[in-house]
């Protein structure tokens, strides 16, 4: 299949510059990929910038109230399981408003391929700050810098019994097109974190990792089965050692040909090496003065995929079990069995 045919014949309007741009040219080119007739497939999201996806895609699709997307995308995996299903949402739409629904979505494991789109912004509601830009970050709703926390998405995820993570930045296409392959084809509540750009209100955002000089210092493309090798040269691993006085695990960097580094296992189900993982490179976010005493790279790629029974799976498994012992298997049986009156 090619990807024109999973373009609609909308006028894409997100703004000039906008990462958004980019995921959908990659989920247009996943979904070709895969080869799955667009008839069988549906695009379901909320309220923002990136649910506005329903309508730039030749599939069926549903563009619902903020924060429902999940909530919604359940019900159609659920009453129809034969369909591949996705869920649009930002970090606006998903963490707050629609926080509840999605840490659900994952604890149940619904086969769904949730792509959250991540500048750290309400773009659509024109710059506020959202549940996952930094502490001290200054915007039209924050102008002495917001005092809050931010949520850290791979927490969330790992937190509610995630079984895969993947996280992308949009100027990395190849990466971008090989995470949402891997989420379509993982059965269970695949979450792609999409690290886009706002080019309006939080330009720049990404830019350690996105400006091509610095990403191969600053990032690592996780691979299933490959040495954790990063940098400008691939001359840098990733490798554990333990704190001797406080016993705790650690990821530090050290040379590549070192016997220490890491083959990446996303098919680990201990959550102890993927959190780590998906912390790196944490803490040049989460505050906006914070500083920097490492060199750990931000991971980008699969992270997590682990098998599990699906929410849908079951419901529809638990639903033939109840009509194989049913005395009534239609609506009119049932009904046939109530006490009636004729008036």
């Amino acid at each position: 299949m090619e990807a024109s045919q999973f373009k609609s014949d909308q006028y894409v309007r997100f703004c000039p510059g906008c990462g958004d741009h980019a995921i959908c040219m990659a989920l247009q080119k996943a979904m070709a990929q895969i080869g799955i007739p667009t008839h069988e497939v549906a695009v379901i999201s909320g309220i923002g910038c990136s649910s506005r996806m329903p309508h730039y895609l030749n599939t069926y699709g549903f563009n619902t109230i903020h924060g429902r997307g999940g909530a919604v995308a359940t019900g159609v995996k659920t009453s129809h399981p034969e369909l591949t299903v996705w869920q649009m949402s930002g970090d606006g739409d998903c963490f707050a408003i629609g926080g509840n629904h999605f840490i659900h979505e994952i604890r149940r494991n619904v086969d769904l391929n949730v792509c959250v789109f991540n500048n750290r912004i309400y773009g659509l509601t024109k710059g506020q700050y959202s549940p996952t830009s930094a502490k001290g970050f200054v915007s039209k709703s924050s102008p002495f810098g917001t005092v809050e926390r931010p949520f850290i998405p791979a927490q969330l995820v790992l937190g509610a019994r995630g079984t895969f993570f993947a996280r992308t930045l949009d100027v990395d296409m190849p990466t971008t097109v090989d995470c949402l392959v891997a989420a379509q084809q993982h059965k269970g509540c695949s979450i792609v974190e999409c690290l886009v750009n706002c080019v309006i209100f939080n330009n720049g955002t990404h830019a350690w990792i996105a400006d091509r000089e610095q990403r191969a210092e600053h990032s690592i493309v996780l691979k299933h089965g490959e040495k954790m090798i990063f940098g400008a040269n691939k001359d840098k691993g990733l490798a554990v050692e333990i704190d001797p006085v406080t016993f705790v695990p650690k990821m530090i960097v050290v040379p590549a040909d070192d016997p220490r580094v890491l083959v990446h296992d996303a098919h680990q189900p201990d959550t102890t090496l993927h959190r780590m993982l998906a912390l790196m490179g944490q803490d040049r976010i989460e505050n906006v003065n914070a500083e920097v005493d490492n060199d750990l790279p931000i991971a980008l790629g699969v992270i997590r995929n682990v098998e599990a029974e699906t929410y849908d799976q079951a419901v529809s498994e638990q639903i033939q079990k109840v009509r194989t012992s049913a005395k009534a298997r239609t609506f009119d049986e049932l009904t046939a069995t109530l006490e009636s009156w004729t008036l």
